[in-house]
């Protein structure tokens, strides 16, 4: 490779976004680089570009968390990947295993770690998983984020059974893997959305019931109509601080709720009755552990959970595939392909 393509911005805004040209970096010590087939996009992205994410970062800088590819070369003292080697990446590099610590958060890719808008990127050795078998490069640039941040609240934290009820909000990345990984564990699932087509392509991957919360604004009765009058054991909450307290409404006593997304917002009112009346748990979830990845990873490939991809980028298309992102007309991933 003479010289490498990415992505950067000088500046905030989707229009700042340029395609800039540099020698390709060299692994160090511990390190591999990594020549990127595919990777998709998550709402985090859409936020660090337009500076709402972090308004404090540091300029210039390339975007993107999550993606797969090919091992190019490795630095001395990689033992566990080679040349040639399918990886995914690991979103919090520095999070191999065991509770999540504050420093943590301080090596997520796509800032303030390296960003996977490029067609090279050099990662340390932790920071990469091989791909499961049976998956192509644009499937697995899917499963790092979304995938794993499903999983790690219907299964790290929420420790979801057979025949209990998950519930996740819209149609997005995690919403959807949500639905696969929760009817491959057992559980039933209902899914909310305000449009009724998108609901019946949940409910054809196995979402059990579907809910126009446009027609259905009190949404929560209806969860509770749907269970029987015990709510959700366990919730995705992907949508943020508008429909938090109609979440928690909606949860069984004692569930979980996992936060995970803040596209209404970060902060307002919630009203914390439900909480201390049905003692339910509210975790954040930022996405999870190599550990629990590596898990994950098992388990797709053993149920053959095909990741739902909305739409395919090419490289040069990306300030379109991040505003199609922001539109909230996809259903599932959006990935962009090199």
């Amino acid at each position: 490779m003479v010289a490498m393509r990415q992505y950067q911005f000088a500046s905030f805004g989707l229009d700042q976004l340029k395609i800039t040209e540099s020698e390709p970096p060299a692994p160090g010590p511990g390190e591999v680089a990594i020549d990127v087939r595919a990777f998709s996009l998550n709402y985090r992205d859409l936020l660090v570009v337009k500076g709402l994410y972090n308004p404090r970062l540091a300029l210039p800088a390339v975007p993107v968390s999550d993606g797969a590819g090919v091992v190019a070369s490795v630095g001395k003292g990689v033992t566990d990947v080679r040349e040639g080697d399918r990886v995914m990446t690991q979103f919090v590099a520095d999070w191999t295993d065991g509770p999540f610590e504050a420093r943590h958060a301080g090596s997520t890719l796509g800032t303030p770690g390296p960003g996977l808008a490029a067609e090279r990127v050099v990662l340390p050795e932790r920071a990469v998983v091989p791909m499961p078998d049976g998956y192509d490069f644009a499937q697995a640039s899917t499963f790092p984020i979304a995938a794993l941040t499903a999983w790690s609240v219907l299964v790290t934290e929420g420790k979801i059974q057979e025949g209990q009820w998950a519930l996740t909000l819209g149609t997005g990345g995690v919403s959807v893997f949500a639905v696969q990984l929760a009817k491959a564990l057992g559980a039933k699932v209902i899914i909310t959305s305000s449009s009724d087509d998108k609901l019946a392509r949940a409910q054809s991957l196995g979402a059990d019931h579907g809910i126009n919360y446009n027609d259905n604004p009190r949404w929560d009765k209806a969860v509770l109509e749907i269970t029987g009058g015990r709510g959700a054991d366990v919730v995705v909450e992907t949508a943020g601080i508008a429909t938090m307290t109609t979440s928690m409404k909606a949860t069984a006593a004692g569930g979980l709720i996992g936060v995970l997304g803040g596209v209404t917002g970060l902060s307002g009112e919630v009203q914390i009755a439900p909480l201390v009346m049905k003692r339910l748990r509210v975790v954040g979830v930022l996405v999870d552990s190599r550990a629990h990845f590596e898990e994950l990873s098992a388990f797709l490939a053993e149920h053959s959970i095909e990741p739902v991809i909305d739409r395919k980028f090419r490289f040069d298309e990306l300030p379109a595939a991040l505003q199609h992102l922001e539109s909230g007309g996809h259903f599932g991933k959006i990935v962009v392909e090199i």
